[in-house]
C-alpha cells in the first residue's frame, strides 16, 4: 500500500492562521447577524403593519356595514310609520286635485323662466349647449303648481328652499305645512341629503324635503327615468313587503348638478297595498366621515400617508382620498398622468368630490372586488409602492370593496434607521473581533478550542458541525477524524430520518394527525367522546348494477378519481374522512379538533360532493348520482386494531346519518332536525316529512335545496 503523502510545512504559524481565521469568522458573523437582524426587523415590522391595516380595514368595513344596516332599519321604521302612511295618502289625493286644475299663464311662465335662468345653464353645460328646454319642462298641472310654489317662487335661496313650510293654497299646501317640518326634521336627524315620496301609480315625485328640480316630475317618462333614483323606486314599488329596502349605488344625478348620489327606497304599504315609495338620498359626507374617521387620520394610527377608501365594481371610488381633504393642490397633481383622465379631474373640481370620478385599478382593488381579502406591498393609484390590506364590504344591493394603505416609504422608515444603527454596531463589532483575535492567536490554543466547541455542539444535537483542519499535525488529524465521524453519523441520520418520514406519512394516511400524535406518544386504547359533531354518509345510487357491466380496472379508476376529489374537498373544508366501504363514503366534521360551524361545513361538503359526482359522471360518460345523509349529535371515536389501525365512529348519531343516506333521494342531501335547526337561516330546506328508520321509528327529515 502506498505511503500517505507528507504534509508540507507552511510559512504561516499556528498563531497567524488562528488570527486570520478568527478575523474572517468574525467579519462573516457580524455581516450575517446584521443581515438577519435587518431582514427579521423588516419582516416583523411589515407583519405588524399588515395586522394593523387589516384590523383597521375590518373595523371600518364593519362601521360601513352598520351604517347601511342602520339606514335600512330607519327606512323600514319611517315607511311603516303612521305619519308617512298618512302623508303619502294625503299628498296623493292633493296632487290628483291639482292635476284637475288648469295652470294659470303666470304660473307656467314663472316655472319656464326659472328653468331657463337657473337650471338649464347647468344642464346644457353637462349635456351639451343644444339640449332643448322642452325635454325638462313639467308635464301636467300638478308639477307646475308644485315647482312654482316651492322652487320658482320660493323666497329662500337654493340651499335653503327646504325652510319653506307654507306656500300656495288648497289641500296640498295645508298638508305640506303639516308634514314638511316633521319630514325635514327626520331627514336632518338621520343625516339624509334628501327625503322623497313617490307615487307608484304614475312614478311621480309628489314630495321632497330639499325641493330640487325633480320635484313633481315622473320617474317613468320624465327626464330622470334612467336615473338610479328611478331604478330604486321601480324595484320597491313592486314589493308589498314592509321588510324590503332597495339600495342603488352611486351614479351621476342631474338634479344634483350632475354630482354622484346614492338612494335607498322602502315601500309605503297600506292594507297590504303599496301606495307609495319612501326614498332617502344618501349623504356622501356621512360615508366619508366613516371611512376617514372624521378626517382624524393621525389619531387612528395612519401616520402621514395612511388612508382608507371605498371602491365600487367600476373601480371608481365611493369615498374621498386623504389628500383631497388635506392638500387639494397635491391631490390634483398626483392624479395627473395616472388612471384618472383630464376630463375626470375637471369633474372632480366641478362637483367638489372625487366620488365616482377617480379610478383606482390596482392589484388590491381587483382582488377586493373579486371577493378576496389580502395584504401585500403593491403599486398604489399614485404610482408609488404602498403596503395595503384589502377586502370586500358586505352590503346588500351593492358590490363594494375597502382598501386601507400606507406608503412604503413611511412604513419602513424605522427599518432604515435600524439599518444605519446596524452598520455602526457592525463596525464596532469588527474592531472588537480584531482585538480579540490578536490576543487569541498568541495563545496557540485556537484549534483545540475549536475542536472542543465542535464536540460540544455535536453533543448538543448539531450533527452537521465541522471543525477546520488547519495543519497536518496530530491536532489536524484529530479534527479530520472528528469531521469524518460527523459525516458518517449525518449520513446515517439522513437514512433514519427518511424512514421515519415514510412511517409518518403512512400513519397520517390512516389516522388524523392529533390521533397519530397520541398513538406515537405511547397512548393505548384511544377512545374519545364528542358532544357535538356532524356526520355524513354518501352513496352512489345504482353503482353495483353499473359496475357489474364495467371492467374491474375501470371501476377502480372511476371510484378512485371520485373519492380523491371528495378527499380534496374535505381537506379544504377541514373535514375528516373516516372510511370508504365499496361505493359509500363516510366523513365527519368537528373532531378530533372541535369547530363551531361543523354543520355548515358538512353541508357545504355535501353540496360539493353532489356537484363533483355530476362532473365526474359527465367526464367519464356514465350515469351516476349521489345520495347524501347528514346528522349532528354526539359520537364516540376511537382507534381499532394493533397492526392495522382504523379510526372509526359509533353512536346513534352515526346510525341515523346512515339511515338519512339510505332513505334519501338521488342527487339530494337529506338532513335530520338537528342539522335543519342549526342551518335553517343559512341554507334553504324543504321538509320531506317523516321517514321510517329502523330502531327509531318515524324520524323527521329535510331536503336541502340546491
Amino acid at each position: 500500500m502506498a505511503d500517505a503523502p507528507a504534509i508540507r510545512p507552511t510559512r504561516w504559524g499556528l498563531a497567524a492562521k488562528l488570527f486570520a481565521v478568527l478575523i474572517l469568522l468574525g467579519a462573516v458573523a457580524v455581516m450575517i447577524t446584521g443581515i438577519l437582524g435587518y431582514v427579521r426587523a423588516r419582516d416583523s415590522l411589515e407583519h405588524t403593519i399588515f395586522n394593523q391595516l387589516t384590523a383597521t380595514r375590518e373595523n371600518k368595513a364593519h362601521q360601513v356595514t352598520i351604517y347601511f344596516r342602520t339606514i335600512r332599519a330607519d327606512m323600514r321604521l319611517l315607511s311603516t310609520s303612521k305619519m308617512v302612511v298618512d302623508a303619502m295618502r294625503g299628498f296623493r289625493e292633493a296632487v290628483d286635485e291639482l292635476d284637475a286644475k288648469p295652470v294659470p299663464a303666470g304660473v307656467r311662465q314663472r316655472v319656464v323662466n326659472w328653468y331657463e335662468a337657473d337650471y338649464m345653464p347647468m344642464v346644457r353645460r353637462l349635456l351639451g349647449p343644444n339640449t332643448p328646454l322642452q325635454n325638462f319642462l313639467p308635464v301636467g298641472s300638478a308639477p307646475y303648481f308644485l315647482q312654482d310654489w316651492y322652487i320658482a317662487d320660493n323666497p329662500h335661496p337654493k340651499e335653503r328652499r327646504k325652510l319653506i313650510d307654507q306656500a300656495g293654497e288648497g289641500a296640498y299646501a295645508k298638508l305640506h305645512a303639516l308634514y314638511h317640518p316633521l319630514l325635514r326634521t327626520a331627514a336632518d336627524t338621520l343625516n339624509f341629503a334628501d327625503l322623497l315620496l313617490v307615487d307608484p301609480r304614475t312614478g311621480r315625485i309628489i314630495y321632497t324635503v330639499e325641493k330640487e328640480p325633480e320635484f313633481g316630475t315622473s320617474l317613468r317618462a320624465g327626464p330622470y327615468r334612467k336615473s338610479n333614483l328611478a331604478a330604486a323606486v321601480a324595484r320597491c314599488a313592486q314589493a308589498p313587503d314592509p321588510s324590503v329596502t332597495c339600495l342603488e349605488d352611486f351614479s351621476d344625478y342631474l338634479p344634483a348638478n350632475g354630482a354622484p348620489e346614492a338612494f335607498m327606497a322602502a315601500p309605503i304599504i297600506d292594507q297590504g297595498v303599496v301606495i307609495g315609495v319612501l326614498v332617502a338620498q344618501l349623504s356622501i359626507d356621512e360615508i366619508d366621515n366613516i371611512v376617514t374617521g372624521g378626517r382624524r387620520w393621525q389619531r387612528e394610527g395612519f401616520g402621514a400617508t395612511g388612508e382608507a377608501y371605498l371602491l365600487g365594481p367600476d373601480f371608481l371610488i365611493r369615498s374621498s382620498p386623504r389628500t383631497f381633504f388635506e392638500n387639494r393642490d397635491l391631490y390634483f397633481e398626483g392624479l395627473k398622468g395616472g388612471q384618472t383622465s383630464a376630463s375626470e379631474i375637471e369633474d372632480i373640481r366641478r362637483y367638489g368630490t372625487p366620488v365616482l370620478q377617480q379610478k383606482v385599478d390596482t392589484q388590491a382593488s381587483r382582488a377586493a372586488l373579486g371577493g378576496v381579502e389580502g395584504t401585500g406591498e403593491i403599486i398604489g393609484y399614485r404610482g408609488i409602492p404602498i403596503l395595503a390590506s384589502w377586502g370586500p364590504v358586505r352590503i346588500s344591493g351593492v358590490k363594494w370593496a375597502l382598501v386601507v394603505k400606507i406608503d412604503s416609504s413611511e412604513a419602513f422608515a424605522p427599518v432604515r434607521r435600524l439599518e444605519r444603527d446596524l452598520m455602526i454596531v457592525g463596525g464596532l463589532a469588527l474592531v472588537v473581533v480584531l482585538v480579540t483575535g490578536a490576543w487569541l492567536s498568541r495563545s496557540l490554543l485556537g484549534p483545540l478550542r475549536e475542536l472542543t466547541a465542535g464536540v460540544r455542539r455535536f453533543a448538543a444535537g448539531d450533527h452537521n458541525v465541522h471543525v477546520p483542519v488547519r495543519t497536518g499535525d496530530e491536532i489536524g488529524q484529530l479534527c479530520a477524524a472528528f469531521n469524518g465521524m460527523v459525516d458518517e453519523i449525518s449520513e446515517k441520520n439522513v437514512v433514519i430520518a427518511n424512514k421515519n418520514r415514510e412511517n409518518e406519512e403512512l400513519l397520517l394516511n390512516v389516522l388524523p394527525a392529533p390521533i397519530a400524535n397520541r398513538l406515537r406518544g405511547g397512548e393505548k386504547g384511544i377512545a374519545d367522546g364528542f358532544a357535538e359533531v356532524t356526520v355524513a354518509f354518501a352513496d352512489i345510487v345504482g353503482f353495483t348494477a353499473m359496475s357489474s357491466e364495467m371492467p374491474p380496472a375501470e371501476v377502480v379508476t372511476l371510484l378512485n378519481g371520485l373519492f380523491s376529489r371528495f378527499d380534496e374537498a374535505a381537506r379544504e373544508l377541514g373535514i375528516e374522512k373516516i372510511k370508504t366501504v365499496g361505493d359509500a363514503y363516510m366523513a365527519v366534521c368537528g373532531l378530533p379538533v372541535p369547530v363551531p360551524d361543523h354543520a355548515a361545513r358538512m353541508v357545504r361538503m355535501a353540496i360539493r360532493m353532489v356537484h363533483i359526482t355530476r362532473e365526474h359522471a359527465l367526464e367519464h360518460k356514465v350515469s351516476m348520482k349521489l345520495r347524501v345523509g347528514i346528522n349532528s349529535g354526539p359520537v364516540v371515536a376511537g382507534v381499532i386494531g394493533k397492526s392495522k389501525y382504523i379510526y372509526d365512529l359509533w353512536g346513534d348519531t352515526v346510525n341515523l346519518a346512515s339511515r338519512m343516506e339510505s332513505g334519501g333521494l338521488p342527487d339530494m342531501i337529506q338532513v335530520t332536525r338537528p342539522v335543519y335547526e342549526t342551518l335553517k337561516d343559512q341554507f334553504a330546506f324543504e321538509p320531506r316529512g317523516e321517514i321510517e328508520v329502523k330502531g327509531k321509528g318515524n324520524v323527521e327529515a329535510w331536503l336541502l335545496k340546491m
